[in-house]
C-alpha cells in the first residue's frame, strides 16, 4: 500500500539571472551536484530548456523545506548565476487513482 507521499515530487525551475553567463567551472559543479542527488536516489529528471534561459530539476524530498535546501545548494543558485522557483507536484497515476483504475 502506498502513501500519498509516494506520489509527491518537487520541481525546481531554474532561471538565468539577466547579464550572467554560466562558466565551465559552475556547470561542472552543477553536474557533480546532480550526480550526488542521483546517488542518493533523489534526482528524478533534470535538463535545460531549449527555448528559455534556464532549466528544470525534478527531485524526491521528504518535505518542501528539504527540497528548498536542495535548490538553494545547487551551485547555479548558490553562486548567484540563477534564481529558482520551487513547486510541490503530485504525480497522476493509477496507483493514487488519478487515472481511475478499471
Amino acid at each position: 500500500m502506498s502513501s500519498n507521499d509516494d506520489f509527491i515530487r518537487y520541481v525546481i525551475f531554474l532561471k538565468l539571472i539577466n547579464g550572467k553567463e554560466l562558466t565551465k567551472n559552475v556547470i561542472r559543479k552543477h553536474i557533480l551536484y546532480l550526480k550526488e542527488l542521483d546517488e542518493k536516489g533523489q534526482l528524478v529528471l533534470a535538463g535545460p530548456f531549449l527555448d528559455y534561459k534556464g532549466g528544470m530539476i525534478i527531485i524526491k524530498a521528504k518535505s518542501f523545506s528539504e527540497a528548498e535546501g536542495i535548490a538553494k545548494n545547487d551551485p547555479f543558485v548558490k553562486e548567484t548565476f540563477e534564481t529558482f522557483e520551487l513547486r510541490k507536484w503530485q504525480l497522476s497515476c493509477e496507483e493514487n487513482n488519478h487515472l481511475e483504475k478499471d
